[in-house]
């Protein structure tokens, strides 16, 4: 068990918070992270301005990165077409985000699209990336299940998993939305579609409550998971999860697990140090 891709996400730490952070706050926290060397920041989103207050600025804050020598990749979340083109505009941008729900009621809410509408935006997506060079990526969102009474099951989430790989997409972040997966759960589902699809690269994208946080990454990591998404100190999460508790698998909780287990990360822990004392400015 080597070489353990993160995805650090303050990203999704922030959108929720409904006070403003002013754009250099941002951008400096933002600069911080890069210099700890995660494989990937999920760092913001090109959406609408309605639909995602706190991220109106992600162009600005882009554009006060110093990304030269950088060995991470930026990860922009996108919900449309026109979001997928502003975020390919950006060199320094190597990665598309796209939230896919199996929950057709979720797709809505999140999207305002339907499933088939969503397959379509996908398909259109990956052809703008493939033209500009850039990478999709595909969060499978409410992936361990949802609170709407929409079907779902493992075959589901492998049947919608093998149309967007027909559409040529090949990095997949299975995504707990709301909380509810349990690490039975994580194991069965991502065991599930890593055999199905051997070709892709597969992540977590675990939204816990701290005190199952720890047994969710084990069992993931038992079933040969090495690729997650989590946030500092644990902020962000789904703003419809009932219990204010759940959000973002905390990256310290993460690490911690990682060195119980003699897993090097290969982080520049003094800059991490740097970002866990500059993050009081951004979550006060």
């Amino acid at each position: 068990m080597k070489n353990i891709a993160i995805t650090e996400c303050p990203r999704d730490a922030m959108q929720g918070i409904h006070r403003f952070i002013p754009t250099s706050v941002k951008a400096t926290y933002i600069q911080l992270l890069l210099n700890v060397g995660f494989e990937r920041l999920d760092f913001g989103s090109f959406v609408s301005p309605k639909a995602i207050p706190q991220l109106r600025d992600t162009a600005k804050v882009l554009s006060l990165l110093d990304t030269t020598g950088s060995t991470t990749d930026l990860l922009a979340i996108v919900a449309n077409i026109r979001g997928a083109e502003a975020a390919v505009s950006h060199d320094a941008v190597g990665l598309l985000g796209f939230p896919f729900s199996v929950s057709e009621t979720f797709q809505l809410r999140n999207t305002n699209s339907t499933i088939v509408q969503a397959l379509s935006v996908v398909k259109q997506v990956v052809a703008i990336c493939h033209v500009n060079g850039k990478t999709p990526l595909i969060y499978l969102s409410m992936g361990f299940g949802n609170p709407y009474g929409d079907a779902w099951s493992p075959a589901i989430v492998a049947d919608y998993t093998d149309q967007l790989v027909a559409l040529g997409v090949r990095h997949f972040a299975l995504a707990d939305t709301i909380g509810n997966s349990t690490p039975a759960s994580i194991a069965a589902l991502y065991t599930y579609i890593a055999e199905a699809f051997p070709g892709v690269q597969l992540g977590l994208h675990l939204h816990s409550t701290p005190d199952t946080s720890r047994d969710k990454l084990r069992a993931a990591l038992d079933v040969g998971c090495r690729r997650f998404d989590t946030a500092l100190r644990g902020f962000g999460g789904c703003p419809m999860a009932e219990d204010k508790l759940t959000g973002n698998i905390a990256t310290e909780t993460l690490l911690e697990v990682l060195y119980e287990r003699g897993i090097a990360t290969q982080l520049d822990m003094d800059a991490w140090a740097q970002a866990i004392q500059y993050s009081t400015n951004v979550f006060a």
